[in-house]
């Protein structure tokens, strides 16, 4: 099992990965959708298998692609690639990119899950975001996909908003729900130093939401949800049954995975590249056939790290033959020593051979999983 993960940097203003306007220019957008041609026949063997179960459009504003964008691109990887007849194939999109022509269009090509980023259902915190799309946008948004029959769809949402209260998260929520989609991811607003958004908190003109505050937000979503029979199945994502990320999950248990574009990460079970993220330079690389990566070796300590991380992010947790099968007994005892004052405290459970998060654990995780860490 693999994915191929395509990183689409355009926008409708300028973007972090581009030295240029690339959402409206044809031209533009034509040499980037040829040069992810180029890198998929480039790198068509750096997977293990040539087969995908997912494909995952996204970053940027891939929806700015037009449907001949996609039939190349689609040309390119069936040349390259054979996908598993049930391979996850999703669409990361814009509510207000999604006009009935669009979507119409959207239909005829191989896209079988669609991605909406919306965040939230009020308009004071969309304004807030720098959204361009209003609450009611968004709800007709997806209202339209569900019209042209895509029945696999996601929606993300922000939480911990400076001012939101739980009656205004209360009716993101309930929209969310009477919306009838399959999957939910949700996360909560981070203040990365040095972005804008530090900026503001840091020149008091706003005002971060307290921790309290924040947590009792989480509990309303995980309760809110499953009232309406969505899993956790991982820390910040949830589906009805079968309607799990396959994309996501990839990521969560170290699957290999291929990522083309400008900025694109990619893995292959044992070290991790990624292309420069300035477009200019990445399409003049590609259009001469080498491409500018970095790349990172994993020694078997950071792969430990990374497998305790990710798995323990997910309902299932840590599969404890499958960690002693990679790392040894020795791993395996370490692991487990450390994690028995969390077994005991109640934050962690040790089931039928898997080492997972409780509710309780799910608040801590971050201690527990830097705790779970080896360090030498």
């Amino acid at each position: 099992m693999a994915s191929l993960y395509l990183h689409i940097p355009f926008c409708k203003s300028r973007c972090i990965y581009c030295d240029f306007y690339s959402g409206t220019d044809t031209s533009q957008r034509a040499s980037y959708v040829q040069a992810l041609c180029n890198e998929l026949r480039l790198r068509s063997m750096y997977l293990p298998t040539r087969v995908l179960d997912s494909i995952y459009f996204g970053g940027g504003t891939p929806s700015l692609l037009q449907k001949n964008d996609f039939e190349r691109l689609f040309e390119a990887i069936h040349t390259c690639f054979t996908l598993s007849p049930a391979a996850e194939i999703t669409l990361e999109c814009n509510p207000d990119d999604l006009t009935p022509s669009y979507v119409a269009q959207l239909q005829e090509l191989p896209f079988n899950r669609i991605s909406i980023g919306i965040q939230s259902f009020d308009d004071v915190e969309l304004r807030f975001l720098n959204r361009r799309h209003t609450a009611q946008q968004a709800q007709e948004a997806v209202a339209l996909c569900q019209a042209h029959g895509f029945d696999n769809i996601s929606i993300d949402l922000m939480y911990g908003l400076p001012n939101q209260t739980p009656e205004t998260w209360r009716n993101t929520l309930a929209v969310a729900m009477n919306l009838g989609v399959q999957h939910l991811s949700a996360y909560s607003l981070m203040y990365e130093e040095g972005s804008p958004l530090s900026r503001l908190r840091n020149a008091h003109k706003i005002t971060e939401l307290d921790e309290a505050t924040s947590v009792a937000l989480f509990e309303q979503l995980i309760d809110t949800v499953a009232l309406h029979g969505f899993e956790q199945y991982e820390i910040s994502n949830f589906c009805l049954p079968s309607f799990h990320s396959r994309h996501n999950s990839i990521y969560w248990h170290g699957v290999p995975y291929l990522g083309v574009g400008a900025a694109a990460h990619s893995f292959d079970g044992v070290s991790r590249q990624w292309n420069v993220a300035n477009t200019v330079r990445y399409m003049a690389g590609v259009a001469v056939g080498k491409l500018e990566v970095e790349r990172e070796d994993l020694t078997d300590d950071e792969r430990y790290n990374e497998f305790v991380f990710t798995a323990l992010r997910t309902r299932s947790g840590i599969n404890l033959s499958d960690l002693e099968h990679q790392f040894g007994n020795a791993r395996l005892a370490y692991c487990l020593r450390l994690a028995q004052p969390y077994i005991d405290g109640g934050q962690l459970e040790l089931h039928t051979g898997q080492l997972a998060l409780t509710r309780a654990g799910i608040f801590v995780s971050d201690g527990i999983m830097s705790d779970l860490c080896y360090v030498d």
